[in-house]
C-alpha cells in the first residue's frame, strides 16, 4: 500500500523500493539496498542519485564508507508541490506542443482521419471543435445554403460560430444560396450567390488547412469530418474554379 502510494505521486516503483528500505534503517550501504530491495547495484545509484535530487535521501559517512538514509517522511509534502509546480508548468507549454504534435500525426500522402458526428448538437459541437489553438489566419472555403442555416439553427447560434473564426482571424469565401437576395461581402468574407434552382446546396461545407466539415441539412441532421491535405487542396482547387467562374459571370 505505502509502494503503491509513493508511485502514484511521482516515483517510480524501485524508487518507492528503495525509499522504504531506507526508511525502516537508520542507513545503508549501496550493497546493503541492493541485497534488500533485490535491485542490482549499478541500478540502485542512479536511483540514489534521483531521490537526492527530490530530496527525499541524503548521503552520510560511515568512516571511509558513504551510506545513504531517508529523509523524513515529511519531505514528501514538499516532493508532492514540487510535482504540482512542474504539472503547472507543463500544463502551460502543452497549449504551443500540441498543435506541434499534431503536425507529426498526419502528413500528406497518409490516410486521413475520419469522424462522424450525429445530430442537431454534433454538427453545433463540430463547428465550435473545427478551429484550434493554433490556427491564426488564413482563409475557410465555405459553400452553404443560408435558407437551411436559418431553418436549422438560430441567430445566436450561427453568430457564436462566426466569433470563434473572427476571433482568429481566418476570412472566408463563401458560394452560397439564399432565396432572400444577396449577402454582402465584407472585410472578412467575400461572398457570390448562386441561384439554388440550377446549383442547389444541400450541404454546409467547410474547408481550412488540411481538414474539412460537411454537414448534412436534411431530412437527418450530421456531420462528417475529414482530416487530409489531399482531400483539402483538391477541395480548395474545385472550390477556386467555381468560385472564379461565378465572378467572371456576374
Amino acid at each position: 500500500m505505502l509502494e503503491k502510494f509513493l508511485e502514484d505521486i511521482g516515483l517510480s516503483d524501485k524508487e518507492a523500493k528503495v525509499y522504504l528500505a531506507l526508511l525502516g534503517v537508520d542507513n545503508y550501504s549501496v550493497l546493503d539496498l541492493a541485497k534488500k530491495t533485490n535491485i542490482n547495484r549499478t541500478t540502485v545509484y542512479p536511483i540514489l542519485e534521483k531521490l537526492m535530487k527530490d530530496q527525499l535521501v541524503s548521503e552520510t559517512k560511515i568512516g571511509k564508507k558513504v551510506h545513504y538514509q531517508a529523509e523524513s517522511p515529511e519531505k514528501l509534502e514538499t516532493f508532492i508541490e514540487h510535482q504540482k509546480i512542474k504539472l503547472a508548468e507543463q500544463a502551460k507549454i502543452l497549449t504551443d506542443i500540441v498543435p506541434q504534435l499534431k503536425s507529426l500525426g498526419r502528413q500528406s500522402g497518409e490516410g486521413p482521419i475520419v469522424k462522424y458526428y450525429d445530430g442537431r448538437e454534433g454538427i453545433l459541437r463540430l463547428v465550435k471543435e473545427y478551429f484550434g489553438p493554433g490556427d491564426i489566419g488564413g482563409t475557410a472555403y465555405i459553400m452553404y445554403s443560408k435558407d437551411l442555416v436559418d431553418e436549422f439553427f438560430s441567430a445566436t447560434e450561427t453568430d457564436q460560430l462566426k466569433s470563434g473564426r473572427k476571433q482568429r482571424g481566418v476570412k472566408n469565401k463563401a458560394i452560397y444560396n439564399y432565396s432572400k437576395g444577396e449577402i454582402p461581402s465584407d472585410e472578412t468574407s467575400e461572398r457570390v450567390r448562386v441561384d439554388s434552382n440550377k446549383f442547389p446546396i444541400k450541404c454546409d461545407l467547410q474547408v481550412y488547412k488540411d481538414r474539412v466539415r460537411i454537414n448534412t441539412m436534411g431530412k437527418s441532421l450530421s456531420a462528417i469530418y475529414i482530416k487530409s491535405q489531399d482531400v483539402a487542396d483538391t477541395l480548395k482547387t474545385l472550390f477556386e474554379l467555381a468560385f472564379e467562374n461565378i465572378k467572371k459571370d456576374k
